[in-house]
């Protein structure tokens, strides 16, 4: 269902590509505040004052904290920390990985849009074997996969989505961004993308508005415009 009445900017473009989130998006959410919180238990332990990580997202966290354990000249322990703290989240991801799947309309869905021409791609900040171990098959439908280990910079830096587009071929203006989160439109519309929020994750409809969704959806494969157009 559209949740919204903005009038569709689809049809003023002609879109050839979509980029997807992962989680929340493809497959439901990995648990995200119980990592955060056990990422940031850890990084409490180490000292560091809550003014240098406080409203980052969980990468983030540990990459500020490891920056300030440097300065401080705590070089051993920064590293330390560094790989504890990625060891966990990589643990968590990839445990809960093990018990999630797809939205079942998914698969059906990305083969349709290959059938239309459209390219697509994922870009996501879970890393790759937990992509994997949700869609093991995934191959078959996306034509890139852009991990958070696969890149140098992730999203919300635009570098990570014009990453994926350099693989597929296509441009901003002919790409479609779809995600659960309020991230996934700021940087699709920092791109100059046509963005599509879903209410499968993490947000609702008016976040996802405000963060600049031209639509919003309940889920990913209610966005036809590609295939009908």
């Amino acid at each position: 269902m559209k949740h919204d009445g903005k009038k569709d900017k689809a049809n003023l473009m002609t879109i050839r590509a979509i980029l997807f989130d992962f989680d929340g998006t493809l497959a439901p959410n990995l648990d995200l505040p119980k990592m955060r919180r056990q990422v940031i238990e850890l990084t409490i332990d180490q000292d560091v004052p809550e003014s240098v990580y406080q409203d980052h997202y969980i990468v983030e966290v540990i990459d500020a904290a490891h920056a300030w354990l440097t300065k401080q000249e705590r070089q051993q322990q920064a590293d330390q920390y560094y790989e504890a703290a990625h060891q966990l989240i990589l643990d968590i991801e990839l445990g809960e990985a093990e018990h999630t799947d797809p939205f079942d309309a998914v698969p059906d869905y990305l083969k349709q849009l290959k059938n239309s021409d459209i390219a697509t791609g994922v870009v996501t900040r879970n890393c790759r074997e937990a992509v994997y171990r949700v869609f093991p098959e995934i191959d078959d439908h996306i034509q890139s996969v852009c991990a958070r280990d696969d890149v140098e910079f992730i999203k919300p830096d635009p570098r990570h989505l014009s990453h994926c587009l350099d693989a597929l071929g296509c441009a901003p203006h002919e790409t479609a961004m779809i995600g659960d989160g309020r991230l996934d439109m700021t940087v699709g519309k920092s791109l100059g993308m046509y963005c599509v929020g879903v209410l499968s994750g993490s947000s609702d409809a008016q976040a996802l508005q405000e963060a600049g969704a031209d639509a919003v959806y309940d889920y990913c494969y209610e966005y036809v415009e590609p295939i009908t157009r």
